[in-house]
């Protein structure tokens, strides 16, 4: 494990959050509360763990509930495909129109039938199929090499042509950009670069519903601290900019977590030198969710800026996240995480328990008074390996 804490920050640019705060949230929670079948996922307290682990609350949001998709990433799919439409309908507005209203301009012809493009390891590709059927146009989605089969066979099931590459996940995001090019297809990607930054804010945008029921569930209650964990950093972006909009001064310690094989913003954290730094080794991690070698950069202006600490941690981790939250403590709600949404969990877990991490809960500040916030991205995307690690617990 290794960590850094970015407690230097003395000026924080609370402008420069405003893209993910409050007001955008709740637009973009409204439109979501147009499609069927919407309701706020749990924010599940495990008051036994909090008791066992020596902190006052451990809240954890349970996105694998999210519609029927199994993860979070389908509220910034459905939010920027949306927004795409709308402004083609009409290119002056600053909120998409209703999910209803964009199905019917498709079918009567107002809208052309487009093809939405993107890469994904599973949860972000899923979500775009989904939204793309939703909205009654297609979807080709291109995975990396090594992606699990349920993860494929999910995405088919939504009607989009998808397939695995023998690429890594950057050099597939490269390919779909050049097909989309090519074909005149949408890209729809949760990272930025240069000359593509609209949709990507847009997606990460979808994400802030889930933050803005965090805060409305809490119900007053202001956590100190909110565990997020990182692929190429939008969602953690955006989530991040929420919070510093919302809590402003009274903003939680807001702890970046990533696996140790596809570190890229830790990487960029640790250097600290102005410039976005890029895992490059094989990215052998089992959280395919957070395998992504290029951080985001849109996502990566407000980490740099609000983030507390940034730690890069090993498989370990996310595997005492899943057991424990899939087997609770007491009667605490059991909770299906998968590898990518139990490693912040983990983290509070190994953090607690580990004799050897005192120095480190300090440079944190956790401790009995302390109200922790973790987000479960993802259900059990790959049964498979789920069922295995909750064995090994036995």
């Amino acid at each position: 494990m290794e960590y850094v804490v970015r407690n230097n920050c003395e000026i924080k640019n609370y402008g420069l959050a405003a893209d993910y705060g409050v007001k955008k949230a709740k637009v973009v929670k409204g439109f979501h509360g147009t499609i069927p079948g919407y309701k706020p996922t749990p924010l599940v307290c495990l008051e036994h763990l909090a008791e066992t682990l020596g902190i006052s609350k451990l809240y954890v949001k349970d996105e694998s509930k999210r519609f029927t998709e199994n993860a979070f990433k389908v509220l910034g799919g459905s939010f920027a495909l949306a927004m795409y439409l709308s402004k083609l309908i009409n290119p002056d507005c600053e909120k998409p129109y209703a999910l209803d209203y964009l199905k019917k301009a498709k079918e009567e012809g107002i809208l052309p039938e487009l093809t939405f493009i993107t890469t994904t390891d599973g949860n972000h590709g899923r979500g775009v199929a989904w939204a793309s059927r939703e909205l009654g146009h297609k979807c080709v989605v291109y995975m990396p090499k090594g992606t699990a089969l349920e993860r494929l066979n999910n995405i088919l099931a939504l009607g989009a042509d998808a397939s695995i590459t023998d690429l890594s996940y950057d050099d597939a995001v490269r390919l779909a950009t050049e097909n989309a090019r090519k074909n005149g297809w949408v890209l729809v990607q949760d990272t930025s670069f240069e000359n593509y930054e609209d949709i990507p804010k847009t997606i990460m945008q979808g994400y802030t519903t889930f933050a803005l029921e965090i805060t409305e569930q809490l119900n007053g209650v202001i956590p100190t601290h909110v565990f997020l964990q990182a692929g190429v950093g939008s969602m953690a972006g955006a989530i991040t900019g929420f919070l510093a909009d919302f809590y402003r001064e009274n903003c939680p310690k807001i702890v970046i977590v990533e696996p140790l094989k596809a570190d890229c913003i830790y990487k960029t954290a640790k250097a600290d030198d102005g410039r976005l730094h890029f895992y490059t080794d094989t990215m052998d991690t089992m959280m395919a969710g957070l395998a992504c070698g290029e951080p985001c950069e849109l996502g990566w202006k407000q980490l740099n800026n609000f983030a507390y600490a940034f730690f890069s941690v090993e498989e370990d981790v996310t595997v005492k996240g899943m057991q424990r939250l899939g087997r609770p403590v007491g009667d605490d709600e059991r909770i299906i995480s998968g590898e990518s949404g139990a490693v912040t969990t983990g983290l509070v877990i190994e953090l607690m328990t580990n004799p050897d991490l005192e120095d480190v809960r300090k440079d944190l500040q956790l401790d009995e008074e302390s109200v922790v916030v973790c987000i479960s991205t993802e259900g059990a995307t790959d049964s498979k390996n789920y069922e295995r690690i909750l064995k090994l617990a036995e």
